[in-house]
């Protein structure tokens, strides 16, 4: 039988968090609320939900836009307009704009897909690629699968560590990767340390930037990375509508960088590959201003109760810029599987932390309660 790659075989796949259906199918139980991967616990945009229901009714029978010349468009509008940075940095940019063009924008079946295809793009077998420990895991499995090298390095005190990770580039390093804010930790990293790294990092190495969560920012002293965009340095920013947006079921993401670099990705990335569907509602979900302010304003009250209920029970956790906890607790996954047992799904991380999304209020009470218990019955 054929076999792959030593550098395929090698690979681990990707394992997502425990759906629903699976959780109460395995344990026969119901009512079970998931805070493992991330996402809007409101949904999308009731203006998203009107697009996908329309794009169903009319579309489905056609291929899509395979240039997302709409999506593409608007994007580049709003980047364009307004200050790329969170939008609590109201003075941040000093009346800057940046002239970002469709040109400038890359599509994704999810900001997952454009992870795997820079890599796929800019990697030759044996080069190297230099990213955080831990973060995203795909960042190093879309590297392994180019037949590149990861060179993990580090976190310092829960975030990336910009400078150990600068010390590790080497004649081979093409491409270095740094989550802002960081999965899982939720930290994130400043103004003066990015633009440290990115004075001291040579040409010809591609800076990858994912923001998946950059709307959840409250720290004013974010990192700006289309600084760096406007200088015309070797870097991509990549966002995604499976957060903030809601539209995670929907798989659309979106690059940003010089057009040189999404010309060359472009002759990597799979024709077609985002949906009809899923280019309307990111469309439409970008008009909605008021959703995504509802949903900040949901994250920043489920933080502080999530804060102040751990902080009774003598429970350490990381600080976050995004909208998940990260609790590094021993026997991590003795209590996950407890908290299944509770109808409540949150993420392991190895064997000595956890990870959960911040819900709704009532889910947010429904983990504190499950909580207490599996701490009672530990003890």
């Amino acid at each position: 039988m054929i076999k792959a790659p030593e550098h395929i075989s090698a690979l681990s796949p990707y394992i997502p968090g425990k759906p629903i259906e699976e959780l109460e199918r395995e344990l026969g139980i119901r009512n079970s609320i998931k805070l493992a991967s991330n996402e809007n616990p409101a949904g999308p945009s009731p203006a998203a939900i009107r697009a996908i229901t329309a794009g169903l009714k009319k579309t489905l029978n056609r291929y899509p836009d395979g240039n997302g010349y709409y999506l593409k468009n608007a994007l580049a509008e709003m980047l364009s307009k307004n200050p790329p940075s969170p939008p609590f940095n109201k003075g941040g940019q000093g009346g800057i704009t940046y002239n970002i063009t469709p040109e400038n924008i890359i599509l994704g079946n999810g900001s997952n897909e454009l992870i795997d295809i820079a890599a796929r793009t800019f990697l030759a077998p044996g080069d190297e690629a230099v990213m955080a420990h831990p973060s995203f895991v795909v960042y190093s499995m879309a590297v392994q699968a180019a037949g590149g090298k990861a060179i993990h390095v580090p976190l310092r005190d829960y975030k990336h560590d910009l400078d150990a990770m600068l010390s590790a580039v080497t004649p081979k390093t093409k491409m270095l990767f740094i989550a802002n804010p960081n999965n899982p930790t939720g930290t994130m990293n400043t103004k003066e340390e990015f633009d440290r790294l990115m004075r001291k990092i040579r040409d010809g190495i591609l800076v990858v930037v994912d923001e998946a969560y950059y709307e959840y920012v409250t720290d004013t002293g974010y990192a700006d990375s289309f600084k760096y965009f406007r200088g015309k340095r070797d870097i991509l920013i990549l966002r995604t509508f499976s957060k903030i947006y809601g539209l995670a079921g929907l798989r659309i993401g979106y690059g940003i960088a010089q057009q040189e670099i999404i010309t060359e990705m472009n002759k990597v990335c799979a024709p077609f590959n985002t949906n009809s569907v899923a280019q309307k509602a990111a469309i439409e979900a970008l008009k909605d201003k008021g959703h995504i302010k509802k949903s900040r304003e949901i994250n920043n009250r489920g933080k502080k109760y999530l804060y102040k209920e751990l902080s009774s029970l003598g429970i350490k956790y990381v600080p976050t810029e995004a909208n998940f906890i990260y609790m590094p607790v021993a026997d991590s996954m003795n209590i996950y599987k407890k908290l299944l047992h509770n109808g409540v799904i949150v993420r392991p991380m190895g064997t000595d932390a956890i990870r959960v999304t911040i819900g709704l209020p009532d889910e947010n009470k429904r983990f504190i309660k499950a909580l207490k218990k599996v701490i009672s019955v530990s003890a």
